[in-house]
């Protein structure tokens, strides 16, 4: 009973003087409404998946997925250009078109490149609102 429970992950009982075993279905791997969520950092060719968690990448000629980047920092990363994708399956499926539309040296349009402080030419109600001064 217990190598058949702990075989199939299932609960079981016995009942009355006859042995009588009630298994339930297991539980593996359940997603519920939640599909993949990626986001691309075109400097380094990772993909982080905010459902699972994880970071995808090629490594070694086949794409794996891993709750760390490998040879990069989480904080730099988060510190590279990102996009977020609109496809819901794997990274391998769209990876080429993605690094043909996003090269390495891609940045978001709008964003400072190279300039000390606000740029000059806006109006205040135009100014960048991070959080700075």
């Amino acid at each position: 009973m217990a190598l058949l429970t702990l075989l199939t992950g299932c609960v079981g009982y016995v009942e009355g003087p006859r042995a009588r075993v009630v298994v339930d279905q297991p539980v593996v791997g359940v997603t519920v409404g939640m599909p993949d969520e990626y986001i691309y950092y075109p400097g380094y060719d990772v993909y982080y998946n905010r459902t699972q968690r994880e970071y995808a990448y090629i490594d070694g000629g086949r794409w794996v997925s891993r709750p760390q980047p490998y040879g990069i920092s989480v904080n730099v990363l988060l510190a590279s250009p990102s996009v977020r994708m609109n496809f819901h399956d794997s990274p391998a499926n769209h990876h080429e078109a993605i690094r043909q539309s996003y090269p390495r040296n891609w940045k978001p349009a709008g964003v400072n490149r190279g300039q000390q402080g606000k740029p000059k030419d806006r109006k205040p109600e135009e100014q960048d609102h991070r959080g700075g001064k």
